[in-house]
């Protein structure tokens, strides 16, 4: 968790860094392959050197960003959860359960789409 140090560092209320440590603790133990990351200001996990998620912080919420073909593909878990969705994002209320299950399923399922690719972005089909 050290690469994320200065990113949760810089989240000034303590209930927010603590539940976005959660996360990415999370993920670090389910996950323990993935490389954790630095890009664009904000934490994220690669596989072999393909984008797996990524995070932000806003004031009202977390941001997931896993892609948006993976966001299709949860759309309805997504809506179950009462989360908001954007074309490339997913939003979690900070009041808001954090669905430590759905995130699993989605790093899960983006590592797995990915496993062959050479690329950091999916491709997309022709």
């Amino acid at each position: 968790m050290e690469t994320f140090s200065v990113f949760l560092e810089k989240i000034e209320d303590s209930n927010k860094r603590n539940r976005m440590t959660q996360i990415l603790e999370f993920i670090s133990k389910q996950f323990p392959h993935l490389k954790q990351e630095i890009k664009w200001n904000q934490p994220m996990f690669t596989d072999h050197g393909t984008f797996i998620i990524g995070f932000s912080v806003s004031k009202k919420h977390i941001a997931l960003a896993p892609e948006a073909v993976v966001l299709d593909y949860f759309e309805d878990d997504i809506a179950a959860s009462g989360y908001l969705r954007t074309k490339e994002l997913m939003m979690i209320p900070w009041q808001d359960e954090v669905n430590l299950d759905l995130i699993h399923r989605i790093v899960a399922y983006n590592i797995e789409s990915k496993k062959n690719s050479t690329h950091f972005w999916k491709q997309p089909l022709s």
